[in-house]
C-alpha cells in the first residue's frame, strides 16, 4: 500500500468519524486535571474516547490499596467494561491532565456497533490490542527489574513505539503514581530516576523529557 493510500485508510477509520454519526446518547466532555471522570462502584452506563488529554485508570482492593492499571491517552476508549455487561465499575478513571472526551451511552454505543461494521471491526481491533498490552505488563511485571519496568513506563508515556512522533515531554506525573505503576517502592523509583538522569537517559527542563536511549535499558539482559 502506498503512503498516500495508507494515509486515507487511516483517516477513514478515525474514531471520530464514526461517533460523529451518532445523534442521541453523545455528549462532549471536558474534564480538568486531577478531576474523578468515574469511580470504582458507580454504575457502568457509558463509554468514553479521549479527544485531547491523559486518564489515569486505577483500582482500590479491599483492604484500601491503590493500583494504577494504565495510562491512557488521545485516541484511546475506556469504560468499555459497560458493554461486556459490566454493572459497576471495577476501577476508577481520573484525568492526568486537562482532557477533552466524548461520553457515549451504552444503548447508543451498542446501536453505533451493529450499525457500522467498519467502526465495530476497528473497535474489536482496539480491544485486542489492549488486551496484548495487558498480557506484556503482565509479563513486564513478572519477569523483568523494576529498574527495567520503569524505564518500559516511561518509554510508554512518551509514545516511543507508537504511530507518529513520540511525546519527548511526558504530562507530569508522581513518583508515587509511578511506583504504583511499577510495582516497587517510591524511594526505588526516586532510585532510578536519578541514575536514568545522570546517564542522560531523561532530562527535567519545565517537564519529564524522555530520550530513545532509555531504550537501551529495556533492551539490555
Amino acid at each position: 500500500m502506498t503512503p498516500s493510500g495508507a494515509t486515507v485508510k487511516k483517516r477513514a477509520l478515525d474514531p471520530n468519524t464514526f461517533l460523529a454519526r451518532i445523534s442521541g446518547g453523545r455528549k462532549a466532555l471536558s474534564v480538568p486535571k486531577k478531576e474523578t471522570i468515574f469511580a470504582q462502584g458507580d454504575v457502568a452506563d457509558a463509554v468514553f474516547y479521549i479527544q485531547k488529554g491523559k486518564v489515569r485508570l486505577s483500582v482500590v482492593s479491599k483492604t484500601g490499596r491503590e493500583a494504577t492499571i494504565g495510562i491512557l491517552n488521545e485516541g484511546d476508549f475506556f469504560g468499555e467494561g459497560a458493554l461486556a455487561g459490566q454493572v459497576l465499575r471495577m476501577g476508577s478513571a481520573a484525568a492526568l491532565t486537562d482532557c477533552e472526551f466524548l461520553r457515549v451511552d451504552k444503548r447508543a454505543m451498542m446501536e453505533a456497533l451493529h450499525r457500522e461494521h467498519s467502526f465495530s471491526d476497528m473497535f474489536v481491533a482496539y480491544l485486542l490490542a489492549r488486551n496484548i498490552r495487558y498480557e506484556e505488563d503482565l509479563v513486564d511485571q513478572l519477569f523483568n527489574s523494576s529498574e527495567k519496568r520503569l524505564a518500559r513506563v516511561l518509554l510508554l508515556l512518551a509514545h516511543f513505539g507508537k504511530e507518529g512522533k513520540p511525546e519527548a515531554v511526558v504530562p507530569k506525573i508522581s513518583q508515587e503514581i509511578l511506583a504504583e505503576m511499577v510495582g516497587t517502592t517510591r524511594s526505588r523509583v526516586s532510585f532510578f530516576m536519578n541514575r536514568f538522569r545522570k546517564l542522560g537517559f531523561i532530562h527535567y527542563n519545565g517537564g519529564l523529557e524522555v530520550h530513545s536511549s532509555l531504550l537501551n535499558v529495556v533492551l539490555h539482559d
